[in-house]
């Protein structure tokens, strides 16, 4: 197994010119690095966004070879994006084929929190508030959010197509979405990629969305990897979280389930450090070893967080690495993770309570 930089080397081990590992993003054809960072921790959804830390996080991943970066208009509904568009303004700019921009659409803000909402006239007024906030005149991939069961996918994959002929998105993907649901809604516009919740303690799509993906050449990229910070370590019983992030509101950090998890996760801990890794890059490395998955966004809200998950790139877990993996995730609770409707869920069970 290719050992990883320890702890004192790996700040001065991670450089420009030694990049983040690049891979083809299935149908889609774009190049872009294994890890894609992701911008869900400048919507305020996680606490308080400080712009400049934000923007210092963007700017150490482009140092550190990152071409793929994910955001969504919902994602503080515009902030995330502008946060990104101004820390990658010289690029979109002067260099504009050096990065690779995915956002997502088809949310809508109401008083109750957010709403799915995939009708064409909602998704034309997405992409174009995507583009004003980013600041440019095309995004690279676009995906939608959420499936709506309200629209049919024919009039959502058909506003798609014509977004593409306009030439203000190249490129068509979905997140949330099953194989079912890419099945229909490939029936008007191919699917070129999904971006699913997979990590270590969510395996189920082992066994059904990725095979279909490998068959029909759709680019996968999780997001999640870390299980939302239970895959960190820094998570602990004692751990609580402020009134303003999501975390506070989910069950996957209380009860039975999140105690069993805790002791997962100090075994993969001890994994991890037998290996002399940390348990974040395992848990980045094992989700990037299942076959299908081609990439995995990464989130950070310190520039050394991010230095850390960049590392896991180059660790290849041999069979029996993933083996004694398997065999500790066996005891594991199965965890969830945010959707659009918890909002209104938490609410609502605030008023009862």
């Amino acid at each position: 197994m290719t050992r990883l930089p320890g702890p004192a080397e790996r700040s001065s081990a991670a450089k420009p010119t030694d990049p983040v590992q690049t891979t083809t993003l299935g149908r889609s054809g774009l190049q872009v690095s294994r890890l894609a960072l992701g911008t869900w921790e400048f919507s305020g959804a996680w606490g308080d966004v400080d712009e400049e830390k934000a923007v210092a996080i963007v700017r150490r991943a482009r140092d550190l070879g990152f071409n793929f970066f994910d955001t969504a208009h919902e994602y503080g509904f515009g902030t995330a994006e502008r946060i990104l568009g101004t820390a990658l303004r010289h690029e979109l700019d002067h260099a504009r084929d050096e990065v690779v921009i995915a956002t997502k659409g088809g949310l809508r803000e109401t008083d109750d929190g957010p709403v799915r909402d995939a009708r064409p006239e909602w998704l034309r007024h997405d992409v174009d508030t995507s583009l004003a906030a980013l600041g440019i005149d095309h995004i690279d991939l676009y995906q939608v959010h959420w499936p709506d069961p309200a629209v049919p996918a024919a009039e959502t994959a058909g506003a798609l197509a014509d977004l593409v002929a306009a030439g203000k998105i190249r490129h068509v993907g979905v997140s949330n979405y099953d194989a079912g649901q890419i099945a229909e809604f490939a029936a008007t516009l191919p699917v070129e990629t999904v971006q699913p919740p997979f990590n270590m303690l969510r395996r189920e799509l082992q066994d059904t969305l990725f095979p279909y993906c490998r068959d029909n050449d759709i680019g996968v990229l999780v997001y999640g990897a870390l299980a939302h910070g239970l895959l960190t370590g820094t998570v602990t019983a004692e751990s609580r979280f402020a009134a303003d992030d999501w975390r506070a509101l989910s069950g996957i950090f209380s009860g039975e389930g999140f105690a069993r998890n805790l002791e997962v996760v100090e075994r993969l801990r001890l994994l991890a450090a037998d290996l002399g890794v940390t348990l974040s890059q395992l848990a980045l490395a094992w989700a990037l070893a299942q076959p299908g998955v081609h990439v995995a966004i990464v989130g950070a809200q310190h520039v050394g967080y991010l230095q850390d998950s960049a590392a896991a790139v180059h660790l290849e877990l041999t069979s029996t690495e993933l083996a004694a993996i398997a065999e500790i995730l066996a005891s594991s609770s199965p965890v969830s993770g945010p959707y659009p409707e918890m909002w209104k869920e938490f609410a609502d069970r605030e008023t009862r309570d």
